[in-house]
């Protein structure tokens, strides 16, 4: 018996009854961005369903390059795929939510960054960018920094959130806005 052993007896329960979706756009219409911190399950917090909306996680849920080339890419199949579904003025909202007590936090001391940059061959500047010390503050710059990436459509919005460990509520930090 492995520590897999039980996630896959969970997972035949889930096939026992499970339905599979069509391919289409997200019931919720949003797209999650957030932290892979296991305190953090979006699905949880926010009530979501299988087929409510695509969750990006990583480090400190902040908004990389790579994000934002998903968000493009996510924003470009909707307008392309799904626009029989008729004209929407809006594809979707992306949704940035940083936390409380956020291990990426530990990133904000050179000395800890420096450590942390030799065990894992990620580079300094890299592991600075993903630092989350104040979640209101981080997650303002990752709105801005989608709102003024080229490759955003003007027809995606985004907003931004911060979840408190502590008490399980979620802030709204930034109204959603669009490009």
């Amino acid at each position: 018996m492995t520590r897999m052993t039980p996630l896959l007896e969970r997972n035949q329960q889930f096939a026992a009854t499970y339905t599979p979706l069509a391919l289409g756009p997200a019931a919720a219409k949003m797209v999650i961005v957030t932290c892979l911190d296991h305190r953090v399950d979006p699905a949880i917090i926010l009530g979501l369903q299988l087929g409510d909306a695509p969750v990006i996680r990583n480090a400190g849920g902040r908004v990389t390059q790579p994000v934002i080339e998903d968000i493009a890419y996510l924003a470009y199949l909707a307008e392309q795929v799904f626009a029989s579904h008729g004209p929407p003025v809006t594809l979707f909202e992306v949704a940035v939510i940083h936390h409380t007590q956020c291990g990426t936090g530990f990133l904000a001391d050179p000395a800890f960054r420096h450590r942390a940059a030799q065990a894992t061959g990620v580079p300094e500047q890299v592991l600075e960018a993903s630092a989350v010390a104040d979640p209101h503050t981080t997650v303002k710059t990752d709105v801005e920094r989608l709102l003024t990436a080229p490759q955003l459509s003007p027809k995606v919005s985004v907003s931004g959130h911060v979840y408190d460990i502590t008490t399980g509520h979620l802030t709204t930090t930034v109204d959603s806005r669009y490009p």
